[in-house]
């Protein structure tokens, strides 16, 4: 049985225990579920979150109820930073977390978003398959977390509320909101924008409010987070491919025999699958809806133009101590 917590569940003040998550029924005599805690940041709607619920649903069937999951979106345990700290100490024990929050921990991680590296998200999940994912997965080991998959964030684009953006110079004067990902700062900074970082929770207010201009992320969460409301302007640059790692806590892990880590990495492996097709299926059916919306501003930019203004970049990663990596991951791209 999957739990699904939500924002509006804790705001309804009064009527909150009529609302809150039910309470799991056993026969008499049954051992209770041991319950496992999923967090993430999604808004409800959004593929991360439905293939979380389906994830829950999998393991509670493949284990013939003797796990259970909360899963908890929307920041409500946490933001990133803070899901991946309870990751480590065990205080949570998974996550589908962002690239840029995790290369906190794990550098490598971030060059998986060197400008236009992968055309499409089957062609990094190519890569991951091989060595490149291996050697990801070892350093996770590392800092006390294992991966059960590789989770797609999508193709990132540029929204904003002053201007279309079709060529680099485009962005001079406007400041952008990026996550922690110094791969994203480095590209953004490298084409003459302004950066900040805000987490993605407070990001609609800060495009609101004017705190920055605009922001960079996949057409899946621009729709489910609703950002187009306040960045009207969208512009499909595809500058880079980010992937969300689904993570276990390693303490987690190690507690679990062998055939409850097959069960749990089964019901993984099919949320995976999943989550990827739900982000392929969304991402026509959103441009087709804003490029009918007349509230909207979509447009092509000049991907010549971003590619060899962003060129710098991947010189910039290379130079890094983990540089072998960068030059391992750019040669199995090209392959």
């Amino acid at each position: 049985m999957t739990t699904t917590l939500n924002r509006r569940t804790l705001l309804r003040g009064a009527t909150a225990l009529l609302a809150a998550p039910a309470i799991l029924a056993y026969p008499r005599g049954a051992q209770a579920a041991t319950t496992l805690t999923l967090g993430h940041n999604a808004a409800p709607g959004n593929p991360r979150g439905t293939a979380a619920d389906e994830f829950g649903r999998l393991v509670a069937e493949n284990t013939g109820g003797e796990f259970a999951v909360r899963v908890a979106g929307a920041e409500q345990l946490g933001n990133e930073q803070s899901l991946l700290t309870s990751l480590r100490t065990g205080a949570v024990d998974m996550t589908v977390n962002s690239q840029g929050s995790c290369s906190a921990l794990v550098p490598e991680i971030a060059a998986l978003g060197l400008p236009f590296l992968f055309d499409t998200s089957d062609d990094a999940f190519a890569v991951l398959a091989g060595p490149v994912g291996a050697a990801l997965a070892q350093r996770f080991a590392a800092v006390n977390m294992v991966p059960l998959g590789w989770w797609d964030n999508g193709i990132r684009h540029i929204t904003n509320s002053k201007k279309p953006i079709v060529t680099p110079a485009d962005l001079a004067g406007l400041t952008i909101r990026t996550p922690p990902d110094p791969m994203t700062i480095d590209i953004f900074t490298t084409l003459g924008a302004a950066t900040e970082q805000i987490s993605f929770g407070e990001l609609y207010i800060a495009l609101q409010q004017g705190v920055v201009d605009g922001q960079e992320n996949p057409l899946t969460n621009i729709a489910s987070s609703k950002l187009y409301e306040v960045n009207p302007f969208i512009s499909l640059s595809g500058h880079k491919w980010e992937v969300s790692p689904f993570l276990i806590s390693q303490i987690r892990w190690q507690q679990l025999s062998d055939d409850q880590k097959g069960q749990i990495q089964a019901a993984a492996d099919a949320a995976t699958q999943m989550q990827r097709g739900l982000i392929r299926d969304s991402e026509k059916k959103l441009f087709d809806q804003f490029s009918a919306d007349a509230n909207l501003k979509i447009n092509e930019v000049d991907k010549d133009a971003f590619r060899t203004a962003a060129a710098p970049v991947a010189e910039i990663w290379k130079a890094k101590p983990f540089g072998d990596f960068v030059s391992q991951l750019i040669d199995a791209a090209k392959a």
